[in-house]
Protein backbone atom coordinates (compact mmCIF):
# COMPACT_ATOMS: atom_id res chain seq x y z
CA UNK A 1 0.00 0.00 0.00
CA UNK A 2 2.84 2.00 0.66
CA UNK A 3 3.92 2.45 -3.07
CA UNK A 4 -0.28 2.71 -3.97
CA UNK A 5 0.26 5.73 -1.94
CA UNK A 6 3.40 7.06 -3.58
CA UNK A 7 1.54 6.43 -7.08
CA UNK A 8 -1.43 8.58 -5.61
CA UNK A 9 0.85 11.57 -4.37
CA UNK A 10 2.84 11.65 -7.90
CA UNK A 11 -0.67 11.35 -9.77
CA UNK A 12 -1.69 14.36 -7.56
CA UNK A 13 1.57 16.49 -8.80
CA UNK A 14 0.54 15.78 -12.44
CA UNK A 15 -2.93 17.11 -11.43
CA UNK A 16 -4.66 14.35 -11.26
CA UNK A 17 -6.94 12.96 -8.51
CA UNK A 18 -4.64 11.15 -5.78
CA UNK A 19 -5.32 7.47 -6.57
CA UNK A 20 -2.71 5.15 -6.64
CA UNK A 21 -2.89 1.23 -7.53
CA UNK A 22 -0.56 -1.52 -7.66
CA UNK A 23 -0.91 -5.13 -8.81
CA UNK A 24 1.18 -7.31 -6.57
CA UNK A 25 2.15 -11.28 -6.79
CA UNK A 26 3.36 -13.03 -3.91
CA UNK A 27 5.76 -10.74 -2.61
CA UNK A 28 6.45 -9.07 -6.09
CA UNK A 29 4.65 -5.78 -7.52
CA UNK A 30 3.68 -6.46 -11.23
CA UNK A 31 2.45 -2.76 -12.22
CA UNK A 32 2.29 0.31 -9.93
CA UNK A 33 0.08 3.33 -11.03
CA UNK A 34 -1.59 6.51 -9.94
CA UNK A 35 -4.96 7.91 -12.06
CA UNK A 36 -3.99 9.35 -15.57
CA UNK A 37 -7.42 10.52 -16.72
CA UNK A 38 -6.13 13.72 -17.33
CA UNK A 39 -2.99 12.52 -18.97
CA UNK A 40 -4.54 9.94 -21.24
CA UNK A 41 -7.81 11.94 -21.93
CA UNK A 42 -9.26 9.38 -21.18
CA UNK A 43 -12.21 8.56 -18.71
CA UNK A 44 -11.06 5.19 -17.62
CA UNK A 45 -8.00 5.76 -16.97
CA UNK A 46 -8.57 5.02 -13.06
CA UNK A 47 -5.19 3.81 -11.41
CA UNK A 48 -6.53 0.56 -11.21
CA UNK A 49 -7.41 -0.01 -15.01
CA UNK A 50 -4.20 1.51 -16.01
CA UNK A 51 -2.64 -1.41 -13.73
CA UNK A 52 -4.79 -4.16 -14.05
CA UNK A 53 -3.46 -3.20 -18.16
CA UNK A 54 -0.30 -3.27 -17.49
CA UNK A 55 0.34 -6.75 -15.05
CA UNK A 56 -1.58 -8.34 -17.99
CA UNK A 57 0.89 -6.82 -21.03
CA UNK A 58 3.54 -7.68 -18.57
CA UNK A 59 2.77 -11.30 -17.39
CA UNK A 60 1.25 -11.93 -21.25
CA UNK A 61 -1.99 -13.19 -20.35
CA UNK A 62 -5.26 -11.66 -18.86
CA UNK A 63 -6.10 -13.94 -16.47
CA UNK A 64 -4.32 -12.47 -13.15
CA UNK A 65 -5.62 -15.22 -10.37
CA UNK A 66 -2.95 -15.43 -7.63
CA UNK A 67 -2.33 -11.66 -8.02
CA UNK A 68 -3.86 -8.72 -5.53
CA UNK A 69 -4.80 -5.37 -6.17
CA UNK A 70 -3.86 -2.65 -3.43
CA UNK A 71 -5.91 0.65 -3.99
CA UNK A 72 -5.53 4.17 -2.37
CA UNK A 73 -9.08 4.10 -2.59
CA UNK A 74 -12.08 1.33 -2.75
CA UNK A 75 -12.76 0.81 -6.29
CA UNK A 76 -15.60 2.02 -8.62
CA UNK A 77 -18.19 -0.65 -10.18
CA UNK A 78 -16.03 -0.05 -13.42
CA UNK A 79 -12.74 -0.85 -11.59
CA UNK A 80 -14.44 -3.78 -9.26
CA UNK A 81 -15.93 -5.17 -12.50
CA UNK A 82 -12.47 -5.04 -14.43
CA UNK A 83 -10.69 -6.81 -11.22
CA UNK A 84 -13.65 -9.98 -12.03
CA UNK A 85 -12.82 -9.86 -15.42
CA UNK A 86 -9.27 -10.37 -14.56
CA UNK A 87 -9.82 -12.89 -12.43
CA UNK A 88 -7.94 -11.05 -9.34
CA UNK A 89 -7.49 -13.05 -6.47
CA UNK A 90 -8.29 -10.14 -3.40
CA UNK A 91 -8.34 -6.37 -3.52
CA UNK A 92 -6.65 -4.45 -0.81
CA UNK A 93 -8.05 -1.07 -0.41
CA UNK A 94 -7.69 1.76 1.91
CA UNK A 95 -10.22 4.41 1.59
CA UNK A 96 -13.99 3.96 1.86
CA UNK A 97 -16.64 4.74 -0.64
CA UNK A 98 -18.07 7.00 2.11
CA UNK A 99 -14.66 8.40 3.11
CA UNK A 100 -14.70 9.91 -0.95
CA UNK A 101 -18.58 10.65 -0.38
CA UNK A 102 -17.85 12.93 2.61
CA UNK A 103 -14.91 14.68 1.24
CA UNK A 104 -16.86 15.72 -1.17
CA UNK A 105 -19.88 16.85 0.36
CA UNK A 106 -17.66 19.40 2.40
CA UNK A 107 -16.92 21.64 -0.88
CA UNK A 108 -13.83 22.01 -0.30
CA UNK A 109 -12.54 20.78 -4.13
CA UNK A 110 -11.14 23.12 -6.74
CA UNK A 111 -11.38 22.30 -10.15
CA UNK A 112 -11.94 18.28 -9.31
CA UNK A 113 -15.44 16.92 -9.48
CA UNK A 114 -15.71 13.60 -7.74
CA UNK A 115 -17.86 11.97 -9.37
CA UNK A 116 -19.25 8.50 -7.83
CA UNK A 117 -21.79 6.19 -9.00
CA UNK A 118 -22.91 4.53 -5.27
CA UNK A 119 -22.69 1.06 -5.74
CA UNK A 120 -19.89 -0.30 -2.83
CA UNK A 121 -17.05 -2.77 -4.73
CA UNK A 122 -18.26 -5.59 -2.15
CA UNK A 123 -22.09 -4.91 -3.98
CA UNK A 124 -20.47 -5.64 -7.47
CA UNK A 125 -17.91 -8.89 -6.55
CA UNK A 126 -20.92 -10.20 -4.96
CA UNK A 127 -22.55 -10.70 -8.02
CA UNK A 128 -19.94 -12.64 -9.66
CA UNK A 129 -19.14 -16.05 -10.09
CA UNK A 130 -15.62 -14.83 -9.47
CA UNK A 131 -14.57 -15.33 -5.67
CA UNK A 132 -12.71 -12.46 -5.09
CA UNK A 133 -11.66 -11.56 -1.15
CA UNK A 134 -12.09 -7.78 -0.18
CA UNK A 135 -10.16 -6.55 2.32
CA UNK A 136 -11.31 -2.54 3.28
CA UNK A 137 -9.21 -0.05 5.59
CA UNK A 138 -5.91 -0.97 5.54
CA UNK A 139 -3.55 2.14 5.81
CA UNK A 140 -7.26 3.54 5.62
CA UNK A 141 -5.72 7.08 7.80
CA UNK A 142 -3.35 7.66 5.08
CA UNK A 143 -5.10 6.96 2.37
CA UNK A 144 -7.99 9.05 3.27
CA UNK A 145 -5.28 12.11 3.93
CA UNK A 146 -4.82 11.89 0.06
CA UNK A 147 -8.62 13.54 -0.56
CA UNK A 148 -7.13 16.92 0.66
CA UNK A 149 -4.31 17.14 -1.52
CA UNK A 150 -6.46 16.46 -4.55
Amino acid sequence: MSEAIRQARRAQRSGEYAVGAVIVDGNRIVAASGNRGRRDDHSFAHAEIVVVLSASKKKGTRNLAGCVLYTTHEPCPMCASLCVFARLSGIVCGARLEDMKKHAKRGRESGYLWRTIDIPAQKVLSKSSQQIRLIKDFMRDECVKLFSIT
